[in-house]
């Protein structure tokens, strides 16, 4: 048993030696959902504290991310929020997109598939109400008819 522990605690110790790459890209603020949606500050704030930091740039690492294996973990869950969704370049989607993202983004909500659960382990303020996921559902639903104005257009 000790021998066994002691292999844990060596192979614990060499994975710290393989940390994550924890640089955001560079801001880019004519792209950003919010600003060019012109986001009232009310859902601005929720969608900051629900979403952004896996679905967008501007992702603030929390503590544990500098541990090994967890911070592997909490890179490949970042990249693959960014590769489906990423505020932060949202202007840069065909309108097309942009209304298939805010559809997706409405059915998230309502089957309570986002926020996930395993992010409110180190996030309890991004935790919906119903009453925010209504505001946020009313929202994406607003934004995604707009959209679709606009390409009818």
């Amino acid at each position: 048993m000790k021998k066994v522990l002691t292999v844990l605690l060596v192979a614990f110790i060499i994975i710290q030696f393989f940390p994550i790459d924890k640089t955001n890209p560079a801001p880019t603020p004519g792209m950003d959902f919010l600003k060019i949606k012109n986001t009232s500050p009310e859902v601005a704030k929720i969608i900051n504290s629900s979403c952004y930091d896996c679905h967008s740039n501007e992702t603030k690492y929390p503590w544990y991310s500098n541990f090994a294996p967890a911070s592997w973990f909490l890179k490949n869950h970042i990249n693959e929020g960014r590769k489906h969704l990423n505020y932060s370049t949202f202007a840069m989607y065909e309108p097309k997109t942009q209304a298939h993202k805010l559809q997706e983004c409405i059915e998230m909500l309502e089957k309570k598939e986002m926020p996930l659960e395993s992010y409110f382990v180190g996030h309890q303020e991004a935790k919906l109400t119903d009453e925010q996921r209504k505001i946020l559902i009313d929202y994406f639903k607003r934004e995604k008819k707009e959209t679709e104005r606009k390409m009818a257009l």
